[in-house]
């Protein structure tokens, strides 16, 4: 196993106690690792900028990644930071209603995708960006309703009923571009296809809406432009979503090439944290990314994922950063053809892996999850710089790319949902072993 950092090298361990996890996050803690660095209004950037990253565009707001950012928090138990990111992005979708409308009215078309709701923007002002961007992103706004709800439905977090109208919103939104056969860009923001990764957060969002729908005690159904909102409804909604999802899974994607792809790791979330999915198609999923995407270094996202591939900055920095289809011209034009092993490996999902380990462990005390929960933790804390890396010793990257023949951090180095995933992987471990212990 790689580990990059010599000081975390002298703390990693095959067999954990509970105080040395807790003294490896206070280490971490100790060198800023988990440092956020919210802005005023509670939302977080997508990564640290300095002056030769900011080509990346990091420094603006991603609806997704802040949700994951909430989500560590909470799990951390520092739900005031969590409900005031959740609150400015329902700020943000309640002064940007128009988008939803226009698209559920039929006044623009939605496979315009600077028509969709925006899922990236100015984080300081809530303003919308000028530039071309796929924002078909049903993923984006369905972790959004997911956690919304949850925060609602938990007591957590208080809502009013004009609140309550801008998530109805989402839900005749969903209805109205049929999510799930709507070919949108999902996680990675790439040539719209009609996505399992996708369906599936909707499917998650529209659940917990359901939930909260039902326990709330409001006298009448909500009301969408001409659309009622009721349990009936939304019951057809998911109906339709988990169809396709059985249908396509455990693909990412089953459409006609090159459309269609057998593995993305983007899958292992809908295990968790959104626990979408569950039982032996779990199992079928984690094995298809143990086995095919990952890597030395981190996990592949997909296979011949041209993203910081191999010598990516060859790339002029104005393509390394605009729409994939841009990107993909210019390999053509450059005679670079994508070769499979020279992907990007990415840090985000080994955390995700150690924390579907560890609910495996607590749910059936087993003790071969907690050894993978732990072998992937390791993994996911072997990823952290070390002091010679140009970013800084301690820093949490985007991912690993090849550079002639040796991986080294993306640009985007400290990214935020990294340490987001990594955050709550050591807190569930925390639970797990709380739990051998006992």
């Amino acid at each position: 196993m790689i580990i990059h950092n010599q000081t975390i090298s002298q703390l990693v361990s095959s067999d954990y106690s509970l105080s040395e996890i807790e003294k490896i996050i206070q280490l971490l803690e100790q060198q800023k690792t988990f440092d956020f660095s919210p802005l005023d209004n509670g939302l977080f950037s997508a990564a640290a900028i300095i002056s030769n990253t900011e080509y990346t565009g990091y420094s603006n707001v991603w609806v997704r990644d802040n949700i994951y950012v909430a989500y560590a928090h909470y799990c951390c138990n520092k739900i005031d930071i969590a409900l005031k990111t959740v609150q400015t992005l329902m700020q943000y979708f309640q002064t940007h209603r128009s988008r939803f409308l226009n698209i559920i009215t039929g006044q623009v078309n939605k496979d315009e995708m600077m028509q969709r709701p925006h899922i990236r923007f100015k984080g300081e002002t809530l303003e919308e960006i000028d530039q071309e961007w796929n924002h078909a992103q049903n993923d984006a706004l369905g972790y959004f309703v997911w956690f919304y709800c949850k925060l609602v439905r938990e007591k957590r977090l208080n809502t009013n009923i004009e609140q309550l109208e801008t998530i109805s919103l989402f839900v005749a939104y969903f209805h109205a571009i049929e999510y799930w056969q709507d070919e949108d860009s999902g996680h990675w923001e790439e040539d719209p296809k009609i996505e399992a990764s996708s369906i599936g957060v909707v499917l998650a969002g529209l659940t917990e809406f359901k939930r909260l729908f039902q326990e709330l005690p409001l006298t009448n159904d909500l009301k969408v432009n001409n659309t009622m909102i009721n349990i009936e409804f939304v019951n057809n909604l998911i109906a339709k979503g988990k169809e396709e999802l059985n249908k396509i899974l455990p693909s990412e994607c089953i459409q006609k090439k090159p459309k269609n792809r057998r593995y993305d790791s983007a899958l292992l979330f809908l295990i968790y944290p959104l626990q979408v999915i569950k039982g032996d198609m779990s199992n079928k999923i984690l094995e298809d990314v143990i086995n095919n995407l990952q890597g030395d270094y981190g996990i592949r996202r997909y296979l011949k994922d041209s993203f910081w591939c191999k010598n990516y900055k060859e790339v002029p920095p104005e393509i390394r950063t605009t729409l994939s289809t841009d990107r993909e011209q210019w390999f053509k034009e450059n005679n670079r053809e994508l070769q499979i092993g020279e992907e990007a490996q990415w840090c985000i999902f080994d955390p995700i892996i150690s924390a579907i380990f560890g609910v495996k462990f607590q749910q059936t005390q087993e003790i071969n999850y907690l050894q993978q929960q732990t072998y992937y933790l390791n993994r996911s804390l072997g990823q952290i710089t070390s002091s010679d890396s140009p970013f800084g010793a301690f820093k949490c990257p985007e991912l690993y790319y090849l550079k002639k023949e040796a991986y080294v951090p993306g640009d985007a180095t400290p990214l935020l949902w990294t340490q987001a995933n990594l955050r709550m992987a050591l807190e569930m471990m925390k639970h797990s072993l709380s739990i051998n212990n006992n």
